[in-house]
C-alpha cells in the first residue's frame, strides 16, 4: 500500500512472504497464546478431531501480520531509494469474514498475500480513501488454509488539491 489510492488497481496482488511453522514455534505460540490439547502436545492432538499437532489459528493471523509489516517496510524503502515519496496508509476500520478453512501442520509452509478487491472513495475524508483486499495464504499444496477481508485507509494523490477546496 505504498501507492497513492488513485493508482491502485482492483485485481492487484501483493506476495507476502512464506513460513513455515515448526514443531517448537507451533507449541511455544500456544503456551502463550492459545493454550489448546492440540496446539501444546502431538499426544494431547492424536486424540483430538485434528489427529496431530497444528498451529494455533492465531499463530496463523500472526504471521500474517508479520509479513505484512515486514513487505510494506520493504516496498517503503524501495520507493525512497528511487526518490518516490510514498502514500500515507491510514488506520484500518476493521476486518471481516476471517476464516481458518484447513488445518496448519507441523512442517507447513504458508504463502501469504493481498489482493486488492475494492476501492470506496471517503465522503467525509475526500484525501483519503478506502482499499478492500482479500488476505489469503495457501499451503505447500496451494490449498487455501487462512483468509480474511481487510480494509484500510490509503493518501489520495490529490490530496493536496482536495484539501484545498
Amino acid at each position: 500500500m505504498t501507492k497513492p489510492f488513485d493508482e491502485i488497481e482492483i485485481g492487484e496482488a501483493l506476495e507476502l512472504g512464506q513460513h513455515t511453522f515448526t514443531r517448537d514455534e507451533i507449541i511455544r505460540f500456544a503456551e502463550q497464546y492459545d493454550p489448546q490439547p492440540f496446539h501444546l502436545s502431538e499426544e494431547a492432538a492424536a486424540g483430538t478431531h485434528f489427529g496431530r499437532l497444528c498451529a494455533s489459528g492465531w499463530h496463523t493471523a500472526s504471521v500474517f501480520m508479520k509479513l505484512w509489516v515486514a513487505r510494506h517496510k520493504e516496498l517503503v524503502a524501495e520507493m525512497l531509494a528511487n526518490g518516490v515519496t510514498p502514500a500515507r496508509m491510514g488506520p484500518s476500520p476493521g476486518f471481516e469474514d476471517l476464516k481458518w478453512i484447513k488445518p496448519v501442520f507441523v512442517d507447513d509452509t504458508l504463502r501469504y498475500r493481498r489482493i486488492v478487491t475494492g476501492k470506496t472513495e471517503s465522503r467525509s475524508r475526500p484525501e483519503w480513501g478506502l482499499i478492500h483486499s482479500d488476505m489469503l495464504a495457501v499451503n505447500q499444496e496451494d490449498k487455501l488454509v487462512f483468509s480474511f477481508k481487510g480494509t484500510v485507509f490509503v493518501e489520495r494523490r490529490q490530496a493536496a488539491t482536495l484539501s484545498s477546496i
